[in-house]
């Protein structure tokens, strides 16, 4: 028998939330990225690359307070997730990079100095490929895809409003044998759980639950679910998540991103808290969908 695990540069499961929230800062523009946030890719003073979403995007800037507390989740959850960091960019790094900038139809709106919400790019960019879409037989063979059943508990219960969102690079697999004997690194492709702007409705706050949100595009990922065990441990995870947990996320964020929505916040991570148990039959209500993601699930 032999037990695989992984070694990604920037693996999810070393703290249960960020150590340290005093922000890095922005040196160079590496190039803007795709999306509707508008995120930049920057290298930083710490020595990696992060993708930025700046804190006047055009999609809200509740946006990178739902991308702080998805990060802080999955990491406690052990779902793979790029490290976040909070990115300050001084005025003096924007006037001297002018293409950092939002683009709102014909007009150029500048970014806002401040602290901004960075997702670390997994290795330097120069180096590291990094694909938004394998084929299905790559795909097979990632080595955390169990992990798109553990991030679908995720995203049910924190109401993710986009379509599951992954990048996936090749990372050095460690196997070990029955008897701990280590067998020679190999090169194999891992997910990253990413893109969490549109938990709890994105900007809206909400919880607009329906059976098909929150589900990755590709069905491969979820052939093997026959039961609702297949979900765990994450199912158990969420229904006992721990209040301190919730409690230090939301201590560790940036009070220029809320600017008067504290009470709001509040009052929406009080609701999920009050999902927790409900996380398994929002679960079997994917089935009831126009298609259905768990075919072998009778």
């Amino acid at each position: 028998m032999i037990r695989r695990r992984y070694r990604a540069p920037t693996p999810a499961r070393m703290n249960a939330w960020p150590s340290a929230t005093m922000p890095i800062h922005a040196t160079r523009l590496i190039r803007k990225m795709r999306g509707g946030a508008q995120a930049h890719l920057l290298a930083c003073d710490d020595g990696h690359f992060y993708v930025v979403k700046f804190r006047n995007n055009p999609q809200h800037r509740r946006i990178l307070v739902n991308e702080w507390i998805a990060s802080v989740f999955l990491n406690y959850l052990q779902i793979s997730t790029p490290a976040a960091a909070i990115v300050d960019l001084s005025a003096d790094f924007l006037d001297a990079n002018p293409e950092v900038h939002i683009q709102l139809g014909s007009r150029r709106l500048p970014v806002e100095p401040g602290w901004h919400f960075g997702s670390r790019y997994p290795g330097d960019p120069a180096k590291v490929m990094v694909y938004d879409f394998i084929p299905d037989l790559l795909l097979e063979k990632v080595a955390n895809r169990t992990e798109f059943l553990g991030v679908l508990v995720f995203d049910k219960w924190i109401g993710n409003a986009d379509a599951r969102q992954s990048i996936f690079f090749r990372a050095r697999l460690e196997q070990r044998s029955a008897t701990e004997r280590s067998l020679p690194l190999r090169q194999g492709f891992v997910a990253y759980m990413l893109d969490h702007g549109y938990a709890f409705d994105g900007p809206h706050w909400s919880f607009s639950d329906s059976p098909l949100q929150g589900l990755y595009f590709r069905p491969i990922v979820y052939q093997q679910v026959r039961s609702r065990e297949d979900f765990q441990p994450w199912l158990d995870r969420i229904v006992h998540f721990p209040e301190e947990l919730v409690d230090q996320a939301h201590k560790q964020i940036p009070p220029e991103w809320l600017e008067g929505d504290e009470g709001t916040l509040e009052a929406l991570l009080e609701k999920l808290m009050s999902r927790r148990k409900r996380v398994p039959d929002l679960i079997q209500d994917s089935r009831r969908g126009r298609i259905n993601p768990f075919p072998q699930w009778k």
